[in-house]
């Protein structure tokens, strides 16, 4: 396969979560300030029918697993954008932005069960309906690099704090307010 071949993929699930629309999500799974509940959301991860149950069978056990799923109301993209935590704009390559070149996404999320047909998880950060296209266990000595650097969000962690993202939603100030 060379780069001018197109590559499909189809769903093998989709997620139930209750988020309806972008501004109700949060900005990543464990950033959930300003959320309605204030919580990480529980959501579950049904499989589509021709997906055999012995594929998720041995997930039982795990703590995590990854989500690798497609952002599929994204509306195209650009090479630059604006992160939510300030600053100028960044190459989209450095950024977590939903608005990519291939609209794919990837998160990690806590497995709570592993039901029927279906995976009930916590933490999510998806819209519901949001077509999942693989997923994969999360493994501590594999995917944990707590030292690692992370770039230009490092200088943004010194400044504003870690997590310091903002939430999905932010307040709106009274017809009149004067900001201080």
């Amino acid at each position: 396969m060379d780069a001018t071949t197109p590559f499909t993929a189809h769903p093998i699930a989709h997620v139930r979560s209750p988020y309806a629309r972008r501004i109700d999500a949060p900005h990543q799974p464990t950033v959930v300030a300003g959320t309605e509940t204030g919580a990480e959301a529980e959501a579950r991860i049904e499989f589509v029918d021709e997906l055999p149950a012995e594929a998720f069978a041995d997930l039982a056990g795990f703590e995590r697993i990854w989500l690798i799923f497609v952002f599929d109301r994204s509306e195209g993209w650009k090479p630059k954008v604006r992160p939510p935590r300030g600053g100028g704009k960044r190459g989209v390559l450095a950024t977590r932005s939903p608005h990519r070149p291939n609209a794919i996404g990837l998160s990690a999320v806590e497995l709570l069960a592993v039901e029927e047909r279906a995976l009930r998880v916590r933490g999510v950060d998806l819209l519901d309906g949001t077509p999942i296209l693989d997923i994969k266990p999360y493994v501590p000595y594999a995917d944990a690099f707590p030292a690692a650097r992370a770039g230009w969000i490092d200088a943004i962690d010194a400044s504003q704090g870690q997590h310091s993202a903002p939430g999905p939603k932010r307040p709106r100030r009274p017809s009149g307010a004067i900001s201080g």
